[in-house]
Parts: structure tokens; C-alpha cells; sequence
């Protein structure tokens, strides 16, 4: 094999390949003996057709296959001996090929660039610890005992009222005929809630236990029976048993009925999901200010083949006249991801940062332990699915290198309550309204000058 460089100009290369005939021969060769023992043609034993029968029966499939084999082999080789980083997929085209000849063909790449890192220092970010009142903690203890509804029976003198959970028997009739599922027995219906049929709840206001009551409502759209949609139909109910609420106690037994050892186990946990939630949106925050100082304060040539196949991905669920209006953003978010994306692996290169196969697993356990129950399902995913296993070696990979920048930059460590976190939060999604608000007149301003021109 003969390689020669025909240019190399900014982030595209072109190579010239020369396969000589002797070698492509050889090829042929090696395959038509391995097909011997799996070819099976009439008038032959299994194993005895010969390299020549074979090859006039399907020479051309052969040659085809042995280029196909030949090129990916020495395009690889090639590219690999020149130390060429590629982005994307190499275009080759065939210059001379045929059955006796020489293979020549040339490849176009386009190549990542070479990444000069710049020193972190002057990056600014912070690590929040949120502190979490007490207050906050006992109001969603409340709002948690709140939805954990308790009955108790009511007296049978006693009426229906809303909040109520009424048990009943029910037939219902169309136009006074029966149709199939028209009976129910022992229904539950918290009285209020509006769960069954549109306007059935009110109409149990005011019962008794062991009462006939006739329910009359119009059947939904979405009834299983369409003929009998939009319909009114009667319900003859009988009240079995009518249940008031009782308040929750906060207790140590709502603590066990809500997984924890006990009522201050269960405050801990409320505590430690409430610190979590901010603590990881700041989070996400504090990385987004880093990764945009690193990607300003760096300058790189971007192959333009990346660009595109990170805008089809941006746009792919739009519709053609959003992608078309917002063609010159989805562009600049293209940009901004493929050039963070190539510092922060330099970054993980510079340092040999890996993600090996034991962290990836950990964090597979990890989200089978967030979904009890999926834990098969979860293992297939990942098995069956090599970019679902791509993207998450991608992603742990990432963390890694924010994390060791985070080691490298200013970091502000600060301690904030969740009062302080909101204000923080409700500033930077002003900040993003008012940012993209001056984003859209700046186009209609461009939009408004093409129409005058």
C-alpha cells in the first residue's frame, strides 16, 4: 500500500491510496478457499468445489466484497499511520478498480483541530451548600400528610358531604336498556374529586347509608362504547357504606408507612430530597457558567461536517418552518456544543481521564435502584443498545473532566439558605427571558430590513 498526501488545508485532508493488484490477488485467493468449505454446488462434494468454479459462479460478489474489506482496512491504516484525527466519516472515490488492476482511490477528510488549552485559573465558578429551614421541612411534612387521606365509617343517620369516601353498587341504563358493563359493584368515590363521570360526585351529596340514589349524567367522549358517547344515561345507585376523613397524625407510624424508621427519619429524608433539589439545579447552573467561560476563552477551528450533524440532531423534532426561522440559532448552539465538547476532551486527554467498564456499571445499579421493578427492562436497555451504552460512558466521561476542572478554577464555596436559592434562580430565568426576548427582535429587526430591500 502507497500513501500519499495530496493537501491539507485548515481542517480537510486529502489522501491518495495505491492498492497493487498482487495484494488485492492475494485477497481473492484467501477468500475463495474459505469458501470452499461453505459453498455447496450440485455435482460436488461438500468441502471439493474448486477455487475456479467458485470464482465463475460468483466472482463478482467476491471482488466486491474483498475491495469493500480492502478499503476499510487500508483507509483505516492509513489514516492511523498519518496520526490523522478524523471527524466523521472519510469520502472516498474510486479512481481505478477492476478484477487485474490496481486499486487506487483517494479519501477527503475532514480533521478535528489541534486544540491549544488555555490555563483555568481565571475561570470563576461556585459551589452552593444549601442550608434548609425547618419551617420548609415541617410545611411539606404537612402537604405529605395531607395526601395521605385516613377514613373512618360515618353513622348511618349521617349524611354524604364532599371529601367523603362513598362506597356503592350501581346499574346504569341508555334510553332505558341495558349495554354491556352497565353494573358496578363496591365503587369508591371521594366526593369533590370529579374522578368518575363529569358531574356524578355532586349528585351523591346528601346520601345515607343503604340509600337508592338515581345519578343522571352524559357519558364522556372517550367512552369504551362509541355508540353511547355524548349520551345521558341513569345510574341507580346503593349506598353501601358512606367514610369522613380523619386528619393524619404526625407520627412515628407515618414516618413506617412512608418507608422511613421513624416521624424524624422521615424529616430527615424530606430534608436531604428538599437540599438535593436545589442543590443539584445550582449545580447544573454553576456548570453552564464554567463551560461558557472555557468555550470563550478558547479559539477553535470547527469542521463544518460536525456543525451540521449537531444542528440536524437540534432541529430533528422541529417543524420546517421553525428550523428555517431559527435556522441562525440552532447554528450558534451547534457551534457552542461541538467546540465545548472538543476542550473538554482535550482536557480528559491532557489529564488521561477513562471511564472504565466498573464505573459504568455502578451507575447502571444506580439507575435500577431508582426504578424498582424495571430492573430487567434497564439491563436489556443498556445491552441491546450500544448508544444508549455510548452515550452513557459520554456523560460519566464529561463529569469527570467538570470535576477536575472544578479542582483547577476559583471556586467560590458559599452557604445559602433556600430563600437565597430562589432568588437565584428566579434572577437567571429573568436573565434567560429577557435574553431571549432581545434574541427575537433582533431577528424581526433582520427579517423587517430583507422586506424593505
Amino acid at each position: 500500500m502507497k500513501v500519499r498526501i495530496n493537501s491539507k488545508k485548515g481542517l480537510k485532508t486529502s489522501l491518495s491510496v495505491l492498492v497493487d493488484k498482487k495484494t488485492i490477488q492475494k485477497k481473492m485467493d484467501e477468500k475463495l478457499i474459505e469458501l470452499q468449505n461453505k459453498v455447496e454446488l450440485k455435482g460436488f462434494r461438500p468441502g471439493k468445489v474448486p477455487p475456479q468454479v467458485i470464482k465463475n459462479q460468483f466472482g463478482k460478489a467476491i471482488y466486491g466484497e474483498v475491495i469493500d474489506g480492502i478499503l476499510r482496512e487500508t483507509s483505516a491504516k492509513a489514516i492511523e499511520d498519518n496520526k490523522i484525527k478524523v471527524a466523521g466519516q472519510p469520502k472516498i472515490d474510486l479512481k481505478t478498480f477492476g478484477e487485474g488492476k490496481d486499486l487506487d482511490y483517494t479519501m477527503e477528510l475532514d480533521t478535528l483541530p489541534d486544540i491549544k488549552l488555555k490555563s483555568l485559573e481565571k475561570i470563576q465558578g461556585t459551589n452552593y451548600e444549601i442550608e434548609v429551614e425547618n419551617e420548609l421541612v415541617e410545611n411539606r411534612l404537612k402537604e405529605i400528610a395531607k395526601n395521605q387521606q385516613n377514613f373512618s365509617d360515618k353513622k348511618k343517620e349521617e349524611k354524604s358531604n364532599l371529601g367523603d369516601l362513598v362506597v356503592f353498587d350501581y346499574k346504569a341504563k341508555v334510553e332505558e336498556k341495558d349495554f354491556e358493563g352497565n353494573e358496578g359493584k363496591n365503587i369508591q368515590l371521594v366526593l369533590g374529586k370529579d374522578l368518575f363521570i363529569k358531574g356524578f360526585d355532586e349528585q351523591l351529596v346528601g346520601v345515607k347509608i343503604n340509600q337508592n340514589k338515581s345519578v343522571s349524567v352524559k357519558l364522556p367522549e372517550n367512552f369504551p362504547k362509541k355508540e353511547l358517547a355524548n349520551k345521558k344515561a341513569n345510574f341507580n345507585c346503593k349506598i353501601i357504606n358512606i367514610k369522613k376523613t380523619i386528619e393524619t397524625k404526625l407520627d412515628d407510624e407515618l414516618g413506617k408507612k412512608l418507608g422511613a424508621k421513624d416521624l424524624n427519619d422521615l424529616k430527615s429524608l424530606i430534608k436531604k430530597q428538599i437540599k438535593n433539589q436545589y442543590q443539584n439545579t445550582l449545580e447544573t447552573i454553576t456548570k453552564k457558567k464554567i463551560l461558557e467561560q472555557i468555550e470563550k476563552s478558547h479559539e477553535v477551528d470547527l469542521p463544518e461536517n460536525l456543525i451540521e450533524q449537531e444542528t440536524k440532531i437540534i432541529t430533528q423534532n422541529l417543524k420546517k418552518e421553525d428550523v428555517e426561522k431559527n435556522k441562525n440559532e440552532h447554528i450558534k448552539l451547534a457551534r457552542s456544543r461541538i467546540k465545548t465538547g472538543l476542550i473538554l476532551n482535550e482536557i480528559g486527554l491532557k489529564n488521561n481521564l477513562k471511564v472504565n467498564e466498573a464505573e459504568i456499571q455502578s451507575e447502571i445499579q444506580k439507575q435500577i435502584k431508582s426504578m424498582p421493578g424495571q430492573e430487567k427492562m434497564v439491563m436489556e436497555y443498556y445491552q441491546k443498545n450500544q448508544n444508549a451504552l455510548a452515550s452513557l460512558r459520554g456523560a460519566l466521561y464529561e463529569e469527570k473532566v467538570i470535576e477536575l476542572i472544578k479542582t483547577k478554577i476559583k471556586l467560590q464555596k458559599k452557604t445559602i439558605n433556600t430563600k437565597e436559592a430562589e432568588e437565584i434562580l428566579k434572577k437567571i430565568s429573568e436573565d434567560s427571558k429577557n435574553s431571549k426576548s432581545s434574541s427575537v427582535k433582533k431577528q424581526q429587526k433582520k427579517t423587517k430590513i430583507r422586506k424593505k430591500k
